[in-house]
């Protein structure tokens, strides 16, 4: 895929790793909308800031419907509310899953025929390293990111034939707002950017980030030891 030719959508565009995604997409001269709960927030020179909420369908519709020349979706807006599974109230669990999962789905399947109109494309989903391993906490987050990871799977076989490709990119933590209260070493989101872009360019189906993504896929061969050994 030739970045040049591509119009771009790109969701939690106005700020983290969304914006740096914006700019890379805007640097390699591709057209690129840009979603935020408030476009205003949106101040990058040349995105088209454009009103998206993706927990919101008529939000999500209303965006297809005005960006009907795009050819790449990048769903990245996230939240992270650090709820507990077993502690927190359902809301906030649920939140973290209307966002990841039913967010994302609602965006696929409003962009999907759009970009298949178009003669084909990419859709990018930002997955986490957390899709695949867990730490104990952030337990909404980790259940919800593994689940849009299972969306991923499933949505590649399905838009495939419709000259779709559903791709993931998985990554640990980066220096956004979203890990401030996080200590530990972090990815710079540019950088980040930069690797999602050119596996995207190259037409990858998973893109790996970082050492800490690598290095949780290649235990997942192992099992609950490899992963956990704690538990024995």
């Amino acid at each position: 895929m030739n970045i040049s030719e591509q119009v771009a959508f790109v969701t939690g565009a106005n700020r983290g790793l969304g914006r740096h995604l914006t700019l890379e997409l805007l640097s390699r001269g591709a057209k690129v909308y840009a979603g935020a709960r408030n476009p205003d927030s949106v101040d990058i020179p040349g995105a088209i800031p454009v009103k998206l909420d993706i927990t919101n369908p008529q939000e999500v519709e209303a965006a297809a419907s005005a960006a009907k020349d795009v050819t790449l979706l990048i769903n990245n807006a996230g939240s992270s509310t650090g709820a507990s599974l077993l502690d927190d109230d359902l809301d906030r669990i649920q939140t973290e899953f209307n966002t990841h999962v039913f967010g994302t789905l609602s965006m696929v399947r409003a962009f999907a025929p759009v970009i298949s109109n178009n003669g084909g494309g990419t859709i990018l989903n930002i997955l986490s390293v957390l899709s695949w391993f867990s730490m104990g906490g952030a337990g909404a987050y980790t259940a919800a990111k593994a689940a849009e990871w299972g969306l991923t799977n499933v949505l590649r076989l399905n838009l495939y034939p419709q000259q779709v490709r559903v791709a993931g990119l998985h990554v640990g933590y980066m220096d956004t707002d979203m890990t401030s209260g996080i200590d530990a070493p972090k990815s710079n989101p540019a950088d980040i950017a930069k690797i999602a872009i050119d596996g995207i360019e190259s037409n990858s189906f998973e893109i790996l980030a970082d050492d800490a993504s690598r290095q949780v896929q290649s235990g997942l061969a192992g099992g609950v030891a490899a992963l956990y050994p704690q538990l024995s």
